[in-house]
């Protein structure tokens, strides 16, 4: 595979939770470390799986909503405070999507600019590039803390691909709130369909579909063909 010559580089810019790295077990873990402590019913994992996408703030709002404590403002800076303190270590029980290294090796061997746009914060964001061994792919990142917008809002996605210096670019997510970044940004989307989506594909706008991270690299190889076209 080899990168476009006679048009512009098409920059990459990839999600983290439930397209690079699994990192339900470890946020579920955390929330219900807190609520443990707080004597409060446990959520379940797939309670917590589908609370990932909008960041930790939501998190914890929709945590405290599944155990009935309501939205008291300093309620939940108290709780997403503690969440935090569980959460910002090492990874326990995250891990890699299978083929996500080779994928991005193989997407830098062929030239490719590659970022991330995430919204979780900032230093679990750089906690999990350097456990993972991912820093060295990411040109340019924007997790939750860079500006004030968060994702859905396009804001922090073009950010990345203007850091990346613009031009032609695909982002590659798993989510409902992929999706609809992408689609406000007004870019094309590979949707990783084993990562934390609860809406089935077809009603998600989506330019490309994968379910394993083998087959990326041709899709950014046949996407760059199409742009150059």
């Amino acid at each position: 595979m080899t990168a476009p010559t006679t048009a512009p580089v098409t920059r990459i810019v990839f999600d983290l939770d439930g397209t690079l790295i699994d990192s339900a077990p470890d946020l579920h873990l955390a929330a219900n470390l807190v609520l443990r402590d707080e004597g409060l019913p446990e959520i379940t994992f797939e309670q917590a799986r589908s609370f990932i996408g909008k960041g930790a703030a939501v998190l914890i709002s929709r945590v405290m909503e599944a155990v009935g404590l309501g939205d008291d403002g300093q309620e939940h800076a108290r709780l997403l405070a503690k969440f935090m303190a569980h959460y910002e270590g090492e990874p326990a029980n995250t891990v890699l999507y299978p083929g996500v290294v080779d994928a991005l090796a193989r997407l830098e061997a062929a030239g490719y600019p590659m970022g991330l746009c995430t919204n979780k914060p900032g230093a679990p964001t750089r906690i999990a590039l350097r456990h993972f061994g991912l820093e060295r792919f990411m040109q340019a990142v924007a997790s939750a803390d860079t500006l004030p917008e968060r994702k859905p809002d396009p804001a922090p996605l073009r950010h990345v691909v203007n850091a990346l210096g613009g031009g032609p670019a695909l982002y590659v997510g798993d989510s409902e709130v992929d999706a609809e970044t992408a689609q406000r940004a007004g870019l094309p989307i590979a949707l990783y369909t084993e990562g934390y989506r609860k809406t089935p594909v077809e009603q998600l706008y989506h330019t490309y579909l994968f379910d394993h991270f083998d087959q990326l690299p041709e899709i950014v190889a046949r996407h760059g063909a199409s742009v150059e076209a």
